[in-house]
């Protein structure tokens, strides 16, 4: 059992914590909901059935523990992005940090404005590269609901994103 919970952690540990890390946007929240998803799911492993993937079942429960954070904090919307982001900025100049920073700030804050549904299936299609079958598993949804909130929420970011320069009114592409 021992060897099986850590192939298990080993395997997935990035990917859930990379999951996590999209929904709380704070370095140690993540870490501690990682590791409290990987509790739960090493106390429940004789549970899976084999129905989904490791890293779906892993992700279901990440999800889970997550929004079981939320409510215990009473947060009803996500936290605000923690501007001290894991970034190597050692490669680039200054000029191009700058540069960088100001454009994923622009992004987080239009991901920040968008429905929680449509984080939802953007951290897992996009981020976590999560099959339409899986995401579908993951957020309880049929595979046609995440082909459609996925489209949505590409065009809603889209807008969103544009909208911080003033191009609101402009078509998007």
């Amino acid at each position: 059992m021992d060897e099986e919970v850590e192939r298990l952690f080993l395997a997935h540990n990035k990917k859930v914590y990379r999951y996590i890390y999209w929904l709380v946007k704070n370095k140690e929240t993540a870490e501690d909901l990682t590791q409290d998803t990987f509790y739960k799911a090493f106390r429940n492993l004789h549970k899976f059935q084999g129905q989904s993937s490791e890293s779906t079942w892993l992700l279901k429960i990440a999800r889970n523990v997550t929004y079981d954070h939320f409510r215990r904090k009473g947060l009803i919307s996500f936290l605000k992005w923690d501007s001290k982001n894991d970034v190597d900025r050692s490669s680039l100049s200054p000029e191009s940090s700058i540069l960088r920073d100001e454009e994923l700030a622009k992004l987080y804050e239009a991901f920040d404005h968008l429905k929680k549904d449509y984080r939802d299936v953007l951290i897992l299609r996009k981020v976590n590269e999560c099959s339409i079958k899986e995401t579908a598993y993951i957020l309880g949804w049929t595979e046609a609901k995440v082909k459609a909130k996925a489209a949505r929420a590409f065009e809603a970011l889209k807008q969103e994103y544009n909208r911080k320069d003033g191009f609101v009114n402009e078509p998007t592409k």
